[in-house]
């Protein structure tokens, strides 16, 4: 599903280098919940907009259902990320202007979908987070739960092969983080591959797994102590 060999990301001025990744190995498996932890500026935000084709790499290899995405031009990567990926950001991005069926209906717009299409994929993606009468509200009308299920909404309705979530109950309080986590959960006993990243070492322990990145490195929690003094060790190399 979604598989990075000896990634790295360098930002370069030209005063000096900076690291963001190294040496970063990852595969995750259609159908996982994975959660992705670790202190600020560890990579975490440059890992996911890697993943999410936001950003380039600087070497190494990463596949994304089984597209090889190195070299790839602007126009291919937009076509790849918007077929294969929905995001679910922590700031729900949702725009104040447009209702909730608008909202959901955008992303679609630029897949090319036919009006009819698009409606029965919007109708099912609200209904799916518990929203239908909500469909013709503003986002202004909306608890911040509800503003995060209808960014879950607009990822789920382009039947995305893998979900990214940054921080997704960041701007939630406690019962509101809790019943989005729910629906994630859901989402993933039904089949969907989610990946989190979290600060919240709660939420990441309710994932199917949990991959720990540190200085730009993977660390395998469940390595032994002898092999975590070594460094990086691939989640794939450990878990599979």
């Amino acid at each position: 599903m979604l598989k990075m060999n000896h990634l790295s990301k360098v930002y370069r001025t030209h005063l000096i280098e900076t690291h963001a990744l190294r040496d970063f190995s990852i595969h995750v498996r259609e159908g996982e919940f994975v959660a992705v932890t670790g202190p600020s500026g560890s990579g975490k935000t440059t890992f996911l907009n890697i993943a999410g084709l936001l950003e380039e790499f600087t070497g190494g290899e990463y596949f994304l259902d089984g597209v090889d995405v190195r070299g790839m031009n602007d126009a291919a990567r937009s076509k790849l990320r918007n077929e294969k990926i929905g995001f679910i950001f922590q700031g729900f991005n949702l725009i104040p202007d447009l209702n909730l069926f608008d909202n959901v209906d955008v992303p679609l717009r630029y897949r090319g979908f036919n009006a009819a299409e698009r409606k029965r994929r919007i109708e099912d993606a609200l209904a799916r987070v518990g929203l239908s009468a909500r469909i013709r509200h503003y986002p202004s009308e909306l608890s911040g739960g509800q503003q995060q299920r209808v960014a879950i909404a607009r990822a789920l309705a382009g039947s995305p092969k893998i979900l990214l979530a940054d921080e997704p109950t960041g701007n939630l309080d406690t019962q509101m983080a809790r019943g989005v986590m729910q629906l994630l959960e859901e989402l993933h006993s039904e089949g969907a591959t989610i990946l989190m990243v979290t600060h919240d070492s709660e939420l990441a322990a309710r994932a199917q797994r949990n991959v720990h990145v540190i200085d730009g490195q993977v660390v395998d929690i469940h390595a032994e102590p002898r092999m975590r003094g070594l460094g990086v060790v691939a989640a794939h190399a450990a878990h599979g």
